[in-house]
């Protein structure tokens, strides 16, 4: 099926849908809730999201998930722009010159701005769904277990290295813990029991949803719990109507908006990276490329929309890689894609023969949300912002109940929800020790994958190390994750030297 008529179809279908359309329009109303709250991230969001869809139909709950993705990271610009602090880490760059611009009296001005751009930034990674990810598909067709195996160990070392740039061995630690860890349960090729210690518990390995949960979820709410501080409050809505141009806003920066959407989904792309670094870089490119570079951390507009669109945008770019290659781009997509499993859409190089309408209605999905997103922003989400008053010592407890009551509705056993505290207090201690959760979740999530793979292909070749050198791909592959170690290596030895 071609992925264009399947694109179109696919929407006309959800407008005439009043039910799917629904819920859509609650899921991402959910999501940009989650953004708004500080502490609260998308992937706690989608993965709550996520044990409460086990009963909607496959299409259904992809499409709410997808609505509570798109939203959350939108509604962390909300909080950016008028408390100067990020909803979730996406929004990081947002603060920078959102926050100066509500304090000078225009905040109306900058949170109508952030929704353009994240809306525009939504559209062009739609746009790429429907055009890169066939491209991508076809060639995953060509990976075989050796290029599989060196591609999970890639995006565990990439995340590393992208979510701890001062210590980049901390990065990889996490990540290979990860790995390590997804091994626990009875081994998928002899069904050999591997670290269960006899606990029956454990011989169907540990499940996807309670790590998340565990290591996103508690230490966001123990940290939030944490903080005694209250935020500077930028809520004068009064200027800007008359002063700024919508229109003009978008005119001057419509080389900037391209920029940052194609940097976003390329950044999204690639492995474990996610929205926050797709946000600094086309920040950091916008500030370069500007005619005026002084405005930028005083309230830039060019900025604020370099940010915006960039890390919507690389939410389209995180999906990609989830279903031509089974591999997310992103923590959020990485839950996205436990969803699919599942509800039996089992994603990678086989979807587009299993499932041919499937990158169509996602990119249908993700154009329906960005619209309903934008609608929302533009109408109700100052309500929201009241919710802020709500204190920290009464909103956390109740997502911790949430938390609990997601991870045990999952298979119904309290086993479950003891793992997700196991792992809260691991994640609570990486947080606290600069440890970065991404990495150890991708390890977790591309373990069995890594496994897997690696074993075929030994099988394969009898024992022979020598294909994955010979293979080109595989060959790319390990060159570039020997380059980015070296990268990140050879720079920390220099400044030692100087120091």
């Amino acid at each position: 099926m071609n992925v264009l008529s399947s694109y179109f179809g696919y929407i006309v279908d959800i407008i005439t849908d009043p039910l799917l359309l629904f819920n859509m329009a609650w899921a991402t109303l959910l999501g940009i809730l989650v953004g708004v709250l500080p502490g609260l991230t998308a992937t706690l969001g989608v993965a709550i999201l996520t044990t409460l869809t086990f009963g909607f139909p496959a299409k259904t709950a992809i499409a709410m998930l997808i609505g509570v993705y798109i939203g959350a990271i939108y509604g962390g610009s909300r909080t950016a722009i008028v408390l100067n602090i990020p909803g979730t880490p996406a929004n990081a760059a947002t603060t920078v010159d959102g926050f100066p611009i509500a304090r000078s009296g225009h905040a109306g001005f900058a949170l109508n701005v952030a929704t353009m751009m994240s809306g525009l930034g939504s559209i062009i990674g739609a746009l790429f769904i429907v055009t890169l990810a066939p491209l991508l598909g076809k060639l995953a067709l060509q990976f075989g277990s050796w290029e599989f195996a060196v591609l999970a160990i890639f995006g565990t070392i990439i995340a590393g290295s992208l979510t701890a740039p001062k210590d980049p061995l901390k990065g990889w630690i996490a990540g290979f813990l990860g790995l390590m860890i997804s091994q626990i349960g009875l081994d998928e090729i002899t069904s050999y029991p591997r670290y269960t210690f006899g606990n029956i518990q454990l011989y169907g390995g540990i499940a996807l949803l309670p790590v998340l949960v565990g290591v996103y979820g508690i230490p966001e709410i123990l940290m939030s719990l944490k903080r005694t501080t209250k935020a500077e409050v930028a809520l004068d809505f009064s200027k800007g109507k008359k002063e700024l141009s919508y229109r003009k806003t978008i005119g001057k920066n419509w080389l900037n908006i391209i920029r940052s959407g194609v940097v976003g989904v390329f950044i999204g792309v690639i492995p474990g990276v996610g929205e926050d670094v797709a946000s600094w870089v086309s920040y950091d490119l916008a500030k370069r490329s500007s005619k005026e570079p002084e405005k930028f951390g005083n309230g830039s507009i060019e900025g604020l929309s370099a940010a915006e669109t960039a890390n919507n945008a690389c939410v389209a770019g995180a999906i990609i890689p989830v279903l031509t290659l089974a591999v997310p781009g992103s923590a959020p997509a990485a839950v996205l894609l436990a969803a699919l499993w599942i509800h039996g859409v089992r994603a990678g190089p086989l979807l587009p023969i299993e499932h041919p309408e499937m990158i169509g209605n996602v990119a249908a999905m993700f154009t329906i949300a960005t619209l309903l997103m934008v609608i929302f922003g533009l109408i109700i989400t100052r309500l929201f912002l009241k919710i802020l008053l709500v204190p920290t010592e009464i909103l956390m407890p109740i997502i911790f109940v949430l938390c609990v009551v997601g991870t045990y509705v999952l298979n119904g056993r309290m086993f479950d929800v003891w793992i997700m505290l196991l792992f809260g207090l691991l994640g609570y201690f990486m947080r606290l020790n600069d440890f970065p959760a991404a990495p150890f979740v991708l390890g977790f999530i591309l373990g069995p994958m890594a496994d897997t793979n690696m074993r075929r292909a030994l099988m394969l070749a009898k024992g022979d190390l020598l294909p994955f050198i010979t293979r080109p791909v595989s060959l790319v592959l390990l060159i570039a994750m020997v380059l980015v170690m070296i990268s990140k290596y050879i720079p920390r030895k220099r400044g030692a030297k100087n120091e």
